[in-house]
């Protein structure tokens, strides 16, 4: 008995002694063109960071900007858009950078019913929906359709490029106008001029170094941001 005590005791003590991983957790909210992108960083990060949980919630930057403001725990702040962070940063003491780019295309859903193949007035012709203006999808859409002599007329302006995707991915849309990197599996057509005038992602750290800011700022995080499709900054 006394040797069965013996090592149970010191079995305790090398279970004492051993480091254990630490359990943290890190809040990122993320623009939702952000979310499957980041969901992959997210990976990577947890991966090289044994025993950190990624929380990661995905909204109209809009939206994510005012829960910061409003005072929501988050500790990374990624807006689609230069606008957006701004507004953010004259509320609050933050160091934004920019980390990516990307462009609007024109969406169809893969069989494109409509043969739309060009950006033409036919768009008017069929149930498109573009993001809302006050969201960076919506106001990018404005202003690069801002180019041709005719309106566009959408049948309805989203809070989120994830919903216009989503419409259009389940037929409830003919067409939509999204990010470059959301048109995967979708028939994509190229908007006139919409290269030259990409949205700039920003991100900011709110409550101190942590290492997917870092990860998404490093070498190794904006070569996997690129393979996602993403320009750089």
């Amino acid at each position: 008995m006394r040797k069965l005590l013996v090592i149970i005791s010191l079995a305790c003590i090398a279970a004492a002694c051993t480091p254990q991983p630490k359990h943290n957790t890190l809040t990122v909210f993320a623009a939702a063109s952000l979310h499957s992108s980041f969901r992959i960083l997210e990976e990577d990060v947890e991966r090289q960071n044994p025993g950190l949980d990624i929380i990661l919630s995905s909204d109209g930057s809009q939206n994510l900007v005012d829960q910061v403001i409003a005072g929501a725990p988050a500790d990374v702040l990624a807006t689609a858009d230069t606008k957006s962070m701004a507004r953010a940063q004259d509320k609050m003491q933050l160091n934004a950078t920019e980390f990516a780019s990307n462009s609007l295309v024109l969406v169809t859903p893969p069989d494109n019913p409509h043969g739309i193949n060009e950006v033409s007035e036919k768009l008017n012709q069929v149930k498109t929906v573009v993001c809302a203006p006050e969201v960076p999808c919506g106001a990018a859409t404005a202003e690069l359709f801002k180019q041709f002599p005719w309106q566009l007329k959408p049948v309805s302006e989203e809070q989120k490029v994830t919903d216009v995707v989503g419409k259009v991915r389940s037929g409830q849309a003919d067409a939509g106008v999204v990010y470059r990197t959301d048109a995967q599996g979708l028939h994509a057509v190229e908007i006139p001029g919409a290269q030259q005038h990409p949205n700039r992602y920003m991100i900011a750290t709110l409550t101190g170094d942590n290492p997917f800011t870092d990860y998404v700022l490093s070498p190794e995080g904006q070569a996997r941001l690129a393979e996602l499709g993403f320009g750089a900054p």
